[in-house]
């Protein structure tokens, strides 16, 4: 990997958009969350990130005193909503994002409180082909669910911009974690970005996507593989989670054991869901 840019930095990116990079890489945030502040003299702070006192500071210091029209969140996973509060405080500005989830009293709702921002809520929930807009700049929500349910992209009308959020990552594919995330709907979001003609993709992480189109036409062929690795392995005998990963992924760092096999168990729920696989006593087999 290259050497990371600095965390707390105001980066211009384009003329509309700036980044600061957060202070909280790891082995599913990469160098961390990028936050992304659109606009010149009205502004526009989309997934401001973790709550910590260091980026709040990174944050007010980009903003440098200048209204701003709307906090945007595209999914409220702890890396990148929490933020918001503080922001909203400190500027007045509304959140605007997804809705928040419901969450009951299973083992799933357990699962989604692990990486969820629990208190989000957001003064206004957008729906796909809404927008948000302020001096020079028109935001449109593009519904993206898959690695989270309720995820958002934003388009930047003019400039050909696409902030991506988790959906599309700058440096490796994203985590689909079940209940919540769901391969079949992170696949046709794939299909609908790439009828599109946006110039550059800004993620939450890694860097910016220079050729998108591209990107998203191999990320697509790379799960396709995935699935058809499965198929082929419960071909021969039926296979556990664990077995599976063991097969599929040798030389796997083990930071990213968990998320490997949540993406697996994902794909193995879109296959069941379309009568290709089901599981007995703990084992995937073929129908």
């Amino acid at each position: 990997m290259a050497k990371p840019p600095p965390t707390g930095v105001a980066v211009p990116l384009e003329p509309l958009v700036t980044r600061v990079l957060a202070p909280n890489a790891s082995a599913y945030t990469y160098t961390g969350t990028q936050t992304h502040i659109v606009g010149t003299d009205d502004l526009a702070v989309v997934d401001p990130g973790p709550d910590d006192p260091a980026h709040l500071d990174a944050l007010r210091a980009a903003i440098a005193g200048r209204p701003v029209c709307a906090i945007l969140i595209t999914h409220h996973h702890r890396d990148h909503s929490p933020a918001s509060r503080a922001l909203a405080r400190a500027t007045g500005a509304p959140i605007v994002g997804p809705a928040p989830l419901v969450r009951g009293e299973s083992s799933a709702g357990a699962q989604l409180d692990a990486a969820f921002d629990r208190d989000y809520a957001p003064d206004r929930v957008l729906a796909d082909g809404e927008t948000v807009s302020g001096a020079g700049w028109t935001l449109g929500a593009i519904a993206t669910p898959g690695h989270t349910s309720q995820h958002l992209a934003y388009a930047l009308a003019e400039s050909g911009a696409l902030f991506s959020g988790d959906h599309v990552m700058g440096w490796a594919t994203s985590v689909i974690s079940p209940p919540d995330g769901d391969m079949g709907e992170y696949l046709a979001s794939l299909e609908r970005l790439l009828g599109r003609d946006d110039r550059v993709y800004y993620p939450g992480h890694g860097e910016a996507v220079e050729r998108p189109q591209r990107l998203v036409r191999g990320m697509l062929g790379h799960r396709k593989q995935r699935e058809g690795q499965i198929v082929r392995l419960l071909t021969a005998a039926p296979h556990s989670v664990a077995a599976l990963i063991e097969r599929m992924y040798v030389g796997l760092d083990p930071r990213l054991a968990g998320a490997a096999a949540r993406s697996v168990l994902a794909h193995l729920i879109d296959l069941e869901r379309r009568g290709v696989v089901t599981q007995e006593e703990g084992a995937w087999r073929i129908i």
